[in-house]
């Protein structure tokens, strides 16, 4: 049988930091107001690149690492509710960008849940034995999609892209697998709406900006994310204490502490990077893996069990457990 494994991870945000006393200028908040909410000191906002731009790096740097020539790559899948068009998808620039002349490419869109959908969907194409390379990032770009005059959402979102390669195995390493959606109360998380502009239809206003029920998404988060985390441990090879870490979705270090509760773990197993980069949605877990990877603290030697979860707009939450 053939499996799947993560056999290189990457990362990369734009150079320009936009802290909390900056945005204190532009609009009435502050750094005491943002940190003691969410936990976030400061975001990577791009001056001047695309979401493709960010996922063209990260598709580098694990090419580098691993060694490969991009024709050795099979797919390219990203996670993006940024996309810099929807035709062509943001994960066929990143194809022509790298030169992976062989690799079919697309777009996958969960919102913050997006990373996770797009590992689990990938691992069955290597799974199928049709398929030996693929190449899973998250990227987002979401300063161009808030409205820098709420501060109830453009406070908590930052720039940023991570990912992994992902190479045939003949051993196992993805041990358990949940995927969700509520489309029942995606109101609760919007962005995007493009409205009905044609001569032939009832005239609907487009509404561009990212809009959040906040409470709303934080009870969601408390309640169903981690009871399925629960369930998905549960179901799984392992126990909760074998786990090595918990590497959540980054939106809110409330989140965090509250889940770890929820879950039952030590909340040292839950790694935190938000209060460096915001919520970056489809790109917070798989810039966290690297860091984490980066840190010595995931060593990528397939010894370490791993728990990834992502939840947010949709709704839609999704958690998977690998050894990596």
């Amino acid at each position: 049988m053939v499996f799947a494994k993560i056999s290189q991870v990457a990362h990369y945000v734009p150079d320009q930091v936009v802290s909390n006393d900056d945005l204190a200028e532009i609009m009435d908040t502050s750094d005491e107001w943002i940190s003691s909410r969410t936990g976030i000191l400061r975001r990577h906002i791009s001056r001047d690149e695309t979401t493709s731009d960010l996922a063209t790096v990260v598709a580098q740097r694990l090419l580098a690492k691993a060694n490969l020539d991009a024709e050795e790559i099979d797919f390219i899948v990203v996670a993006t509710i940024t996309p810099d068009s929807l035709m062509p998808s943001t994960a066929a620039r990143v194809q022509a960008n790298i030169g992976a002349s062989r690799a079919f490419a697309f777009d996958l869109t969960a919102a913050c849940s997006g990373f996770v959908f797009a590992l689990a969907t990938a691992e069955k194409y290597i799974s199928s034995g049709m398929y030996r390379r693929g190449i899973v990032i998250g990227s987002e770009t979401l300063s161009k999609v808030l409205d820098w005059s709420d501060r109830s959402t453009s406070v908590l979102f930052g720039d940023g892209a991570g990912g992994v390669l992902l190479e045939a195995s003949d051993q196992k390493h993805f041990l358990a697998e949940s995927l969700n959606s509520d489309g029942s109360r995606g109101e609760c998380l919007t962005y995007g709406k493009t409205g009905l502009i044609s001569p032939f239809s009832i005239q609907e206003e487009p509404d561009v900006f990212l809009k959040m029920d906040g409470r709303a998404v934080f009870d969601f988060a408390i309640r169903d994310v981690a009871k399925s985390i629960k369930q998905t441990i549960e179901k799984s090879p392992i126990s909760a204490d074998e786990l090595d870490y918990l590497l959540l979705h980054q939106a809110n270090i409330r989140i965090l502490d509250k889940m770890a509760r929820k879950i039952g773990v030590d909340r040292d197993k839950l790694p935190a990077n938000m209060m460096k980069y915001g919520n970056t949605s489809a790109a917070s877990i798989p810039i966290l893996l690297s860091e984490c990877v980066e840190e010595g603290l995931i060593n990528l030697d397939g010894s370490q069990k791993i728990l990834l979860s992502g939840f947010g707009g949709g709704l839609t939450w999704g958690t998977l457990i690998v050894t990596i």
